[in-house]
């Protein structure tokens, strides 16, 4: 059975609210690490255990695009070690 659109108009993936929504949640663990940051702000080292398979790169990449997207905040606290933290927006 194939897929098809409701309606007589095809979705402009421009504007379409299920096609941007899923261009911006769209990887791998962006929705996990989404589920993660429901229950507050979590550390990136407890993002990563929570996220057992994930590796390091992945993990920092999925992230950076969440915040570039506005869906996730990060902060750096100025300290040593470095501390950053991250936490969902409004968005």
């Amino acid at each position: 059975m194939g897929s098809r659109r409701i309606g007589t108009k095809d979705c402009d993936p421009t504007w379409c609210p299920i096609e941007v929504s899923l261009e911006v949640i769209g990887g791998l663990w962006k929705v996990i690490i989404v589920r993660e940051l429901l229950g507050g702000t979590k550390r990136y080292s407890q993002l990563h255990r929570a996220l057992k398979r994930v590796t390091h790169k992945m993990l920092a990449q999925q992230l950076r695009e969440l915040e570039r997207d506005g869906v996730v905040t990060r902060k750096v606290y100025p300290q040593v070690p470095p501390k950053v933290e991250y936490s969902l927006t409004p968005l």
